[in-house]
């Protein structure tokens, strides 16, 4: 499975960002080869609309799963139906690939912030 996982940082050694859309970079990781790719959020400072671009840049790299702390309504509404979306995780980004792997992660169908959310910092 293909996950992209919300970061502060561009390593596996990181955290899980709590915001998706205006998160600093994301981890793509394959679960199944345990290949992954960080790639730097282009959306991070973008004046508005963060939330609806990054969701598609996700969607456009074909991910099954999205792993954040939070997640807007705006987001939301893009991946629904297309991409699993679990939130709530606050932790290291290894923890979170461990959950993921063993099904320990709930995945949820609503957003958890309101939207602009991400322009507070978190």
């Amino acid at each position: 499975m293909r996950v992209a996982i919300s970061s502060t940082g561009p390593d596996l050694k990181g955290n899980v960002d709590p915001r998706f859309g205006r998160c600093a970079y994301f981890i793509f990781y394959d679960t199944d080869t345990g290949e992954w790719e960080a790639v730097s959020n282009a959306n991070r400072e973008a004046a508005g609309g963060a939330g609806i671009r990054t969701a598609q840049s996700v969607v456009d790299r074909g991910v099954e799963a999205v792993i954040t702390g939070n997640i807007g309504p705006n987001a939301m509404q893009v991946l629904s139906g297309q991409v699993k979306v679990y939130t709530g995780f606050f932790g290291p980004i290894e923890e979170a690939l461990q959950a993921v792997k063993a099904g320990g992660l709930s995945d949820t169908t609503n957003p958890t912030v309101k939207d602009h959310a991400g322009l507070s910092g978190g």
